[in-house]
């Protein structure tokens, strides 16, 4: 098992990089891929920058020059769903991409022409083993399973986030997880995203999202730390 850990900006995966053991950095794509041991396990933890080209282009190196064999995307999100508070988890059961829109060609909402795909459904072995490591720990946070919704926008507004939430039954939403699902779903390499969540992504996101970034971002790498060290 070679476990590949995203995170799309440096404060989500500092807390991993600084317990990699024997870490290698490879520099590629203008990335830094830290290779070396986590809790055992054989990891490569890399930033990805914000977006979902550089998360795509991120997984597919993992996949094809790290020949990992899991992902998981970690980082923060906005809530859509009225169940997921601030300082929550979510874990995808599956990725779309909230701002695909190929509709007056007769394709759905979110769906990749050419390839009869809408959601890239997560793998479950991962998201078990997200979930035990949330509700095993003392963050005292709500753990929510449910669809990861990702755009290359920040949403911020009520009308964006109505819209993403009825249209595609989605739980939160980010700029970077459908993106390496769908690499991860092309490489057949099982994966899962998992949020902790930032702000509500409607018009108190500006205040709410530097607030509480840091913390989330920290309190779902220490998630992830738990996932490796049960896998």
């Amino acid at each position: 098992m070679k476990i590949g850990i995203i995170g799309a900006m440096e404060v989500e995966v500092r807390h991993l990089v600084s317990h990699v053991e024997g870490d290698r950095v490879t520099t590629m794509a203008g990335m830094e891929f830290h290779e070396g041991t986590l809790l055992g396990k054989d990891v490569v933890v890399v930033r990805c920058g914000v977006g979902k080209v550089n998360a795509a282009v991120c997984a597919t190196i993992l996949c094809d020059t790290f020949n990992v064999t899991h992902v998981i995307n970690t980082g923060v999100a906005g809530s859509l769903d009225a169940s997921l508070d601030i300082g929550d988890i979510l874990v995808s059961t599956d990725a779309v991409h909230h701002d695909m829109d190929v509709t007056n060609l007769g394709y759905a909402y979110g769906e990749v022409p050419g390839m009869g795909v809408i959601a890239f459904p997560a793998d479950p072995t991962l998201r078990a083993a997200a979930v035990k490591a949330v509700r095993t720990s003392d963050l005292g946070v709500n753990v929510v399973e449910g669809r990861v919704a990702s755009g290359d926008q920040f949403v911020c507004r009520q009308d964006q986030k109505d819209r993403i939430a009825q249209t595609f039954q989605a739980s939160c939403c980010e700029m970077e997880g459908a993106s390496i699902a769908h690499a991860c779903y092309l490489a057949n390499v099982p994966f899962v995203v998992v949020r902790a969540i930032s702000d509500k992504a409607d018009g108190s996101s500006s205040v709410e999202y530097p607030t509480f970034e840091r913390k989330a971002a920290h309190d779902c790498a220490r998630i992830v730390r738990a996932m490796v060290s049960a896998l």
